[in-house]
This record gives structure tokens, sequence and C-alpha cells, in this order.
């Protein structure tokens, strides 16, 4: 693992943070001088051969996906047109902290791996997309002290689960409003006022940067993720930096969370898995593997006491609440989920609800325009899956955790950041 675990300067309780990418854990903002003095911001040469790296570490996205970022460079790069490249930021799951923390503490790192990517791709402008206020004030304190080549604009949006999606990122930044866009085109085929572009996760572009600083150390950090950990109502909860493959119950151990009954995987988009969780591994290839999703890489951990029939009502409850409202397949799919799972979980469903609940978990992945739909339906199927008696015993018996209504407002999930 890298670093160690560190109570927040301030005494502030709850939350550990381990150093990321070198840096110190700090209340402020890193400086440039600070930054400088690490080594950023060095000239990009081509004998650098920075895209060769970065494609020979595989270096996959951190926002979700887990893209071969070689792969979108090369994409955008040749794309006919004056390239504009994003750096994602506005981190729409409710359990993961990852990207606002580098916005707000190493605003630098970011813009560093942004302006690495515009010379990398030839785009002649940069966008930071962010929706938290300290993180904008930061972003806007860090260009002020060095102004960028090419310039960046700083745009700011609404936060909801669905405005980080890509194509809601280029309609934002082009006016309209945080909404996602049928695909195609992509955005690197025509984004941002029609030029092809690049959206990046911060992280991602944290990650460059720090590849072109320490090409000697390029394998270890692509290889590593920033971990979102948390507890119920946010108990427990941790940013740490750590290699994949860690074992995830070593990660819950780390944050007191090792006698959590399942584990809520990607945020809210990766699955519910129970026995068995404890061996399963940080790694996209693995998690795919077995029908779950890494995600955001955020983590949550329900108590030994939570029901998971519970848990996963109270995801379905907050994704249907978050539906874009726009593709009606998704708003009658995530609301047909949310309904039937919480009339099961207090016992008041009509005719077998759970081989419905089976049916469309099956039927309605990849219908949506982003990965809402996707994100209800796998919830339901590994609920279905990892605690196949469950729904059926709320039929049978009372459930104290599930009789009353589920909020809408992801509480359960969310986690403060530090």
């Amino acid at each position: 693992m890298t670093g160690v675990f560190s109570l927040l300067p301030g005494g502030q309780p709850g939350l550990l943070v381990s150093p990321v990418f070198g840096a110190e854990p700090c209340h402020g903002v890193e400086d440039l001088a600070r930054y400088l003095a690490a080594g950023g911001y060095t000239p990009l040469t081509p004998r650098d051969r920075l895209p060769e790296r970065i494609a020979a570490v595989a270096l996959r996205g951190r926002g979700g996906a887990g893209f071969p970022t070689a792969v979108k460079l090369r994409a955008v790069r040749d794309a006919p047109g004056r390239p504009v490249v994003v750096a994602n930021g506005e981190e729409g799951e409710p359990g993961s902290v990852k990207d606002r923390w580098l916005l707000r503490h190493r605003p630098h790192l970011v813009l560093d791996g942004l302006r690495l990517t515009a010379a990398m791709t030839g785009a002649a402008r940069g966008v930071v997309y962010l929706a938290d206020a300290l993180a904008e004030q930061a972003v806007l304190r860090a260009l002020a002290e060095r102004p960028t080549d090419p310039p960046v604009d700083v745009v700011r949006t609404e936060h909801t689960y669905v405005a980080g999606e890509e194509t809601a990122v280029v309609r934002r930044i082009d006016g309209g409003p945080a909404l996602p866009m049928a695909k195609p085109p992509r955005p690197f085929e025509a984004g941002v006022g029609g030029a092809p572009t690049l959206v990046a996760n911060v992280e991602t572009l944290a990650r460059i940067a720090l590849i072109h600083a320490c090409p000697d150390a390029a394998a270890a950090v692509a290889g590593a993720h920033l971990v979102t950990l948390s507890g119920p109502a946010g108990s427990g909860a941790a940013l740490a930096e750590v290699p994949a493959g860690t074992h995830l119950k070593v990660l819950a151990d780390l944050t007191g969370h090792g006698r959590a009954p399942a584990v809520l995987l990607g945020g809210l988009f990766g699955g519910l898995y129970g026995t068995g969780w404890t061996d399963l591994r940080l790694d996209h290839d693995r998690l795919k593997a077995v029908g779950g999703a890494l995600g955001c890489a955020a983590l949550h951990f329900p108590h030994p006491e939570d029901c998971p029939v519970a848990v996963a009502v109270e995801a379905a409850a907050y994704l249907a609440a978050q539906s874009a409202r726009q593709c009606g397949v998704c708003v009658s799919g995530t609301g047909a989920l949310a309904r039937t799972l919480a009339a099961a979980a207090r016992g008041g469903a009509d005719h077998d609800p759970t081989g419905r609940l089976r049916r469309w978990s099956a039927q309605l992945p990849g219908r949506g325009a982003c990965g809402l739909l996707d994100a209800a339906a796998r919830v339901v199927a590994t609920l279905l899956a990892h605690f196949p008696d469950r729904i059926d015993a709320h039929r049978d018996a009372g459930c104290h955790a599930c009789h009353g209504e589920q909020p809408e407002d992801g509480r359960r999930f969310t986690v403060p950041v530090p």
C-alpha cells in the first residue's frame, strides 16, 4: 500500500487519508512553488515518448469505465479538427470523494495532466468541469498562479448522478443542461463545439502528470487506485491509494469494516456482493469476471446488522430519483425496479416479485443513454444472486430495517470530502 493511513490535520475525526501521489495530506491547496519544487510542469519533449509510456503501462481511466487511456488519446489526436480536452471532476457517485479531494488539494497536479494531454492531442482548449465550490476556488487560484497554454476554462455544473457522463459534460460546456445525449457521435468524434473532445477523469490526468514526472515509477503509478471506503452514512470513511490487486478484506479491516456482510462496489455501479466478497480483489478484469465493476473505486461496507435488501432498496430508490428522465426505458425501468424491490422488502409485493426483478435486471442493461439504468439493474441482479432467499423471507417475516420508506437522497452512501 502506498503510504500509511493518518488522521487529517486539525484533528478531524472519522476520516483517514493516505498520502496521495507523494503529497502530505493538508488543509490548504498545494501552491505553485511547492508543486514546481516537486518537479511539476516540466516541459514535454518528443524524447519523453509519453504517449508510448502511457500505453506500455496500460493506464486506464479512473472515471468508472476503466477504458484504456492511450486508446482515447489516439482517437482524439487522429480525429479531424482541433481537439478540446476536459478534466472531468463532477464526481456524481455519492460514495466517492477522490476527484473533489484532488481538485481541492492538488489542482496543479490535475492542471499539469491536462496540459500534457493537450500537448499529446494537439488540443487548442482545455476545460475543468466540476460541481464543487471549494474545488472551483482551488482551481481558479491555481490558474491565476500559472496561466496555461492552451487556455483553460472552468465550467461549474449542478451535482447530479448523471452530470459527469461524458456526453452530459459536453452538453453542459456547450451551454445546455448536464444531461446525457444519444450516441453516436461520441465526444472523441464530435464533442465541445463540434470538435473532437477528450473527457478525462481528474485522477487519470493526475496520473498522467506523475508518469511524466516519474518515468521510472510509471508502472506503479498506473497500477494504483484512489479508493473511497465507507460504512453506513459515511462512518469509518477513508481515502486510500492502493495498488491494483489488493484484497477488499484488507481495505475493510483497515477501516474497521472487516465484519461487513457485503460490499457495494464502484459507488452504486458495481453491484452488491455477499458471501465471498472478502476474496475479491481491486482489479477491473477480476471484478468484471464475477459480474461486477470497479467503477470509480468507491467501496461501501454495510454494518454487520444491516439488511442487504435495505441497502439495495436505498440504492435503487436513489438511482430512480436521479434519472435524467429523458429515456422512457430508464424512467420506467428504474422506477419499476425501485418500487417492486421496496414493496418486496416490506412484504407487500404481489405474486412473484423475485421473478420480475430477475427478468428486468437481465433485460434492461444497455438500453439507456447512460449507465444509470445499468447501475440499478446490477444492484438488483447482484442482490438476487448473492442473497437469493432474502426477498422471499421478507414476505414470510417482517424486517425492521426494511419496514419504513427508504430515502431517495443517497444519505447512506454519502461520504464527506476530506
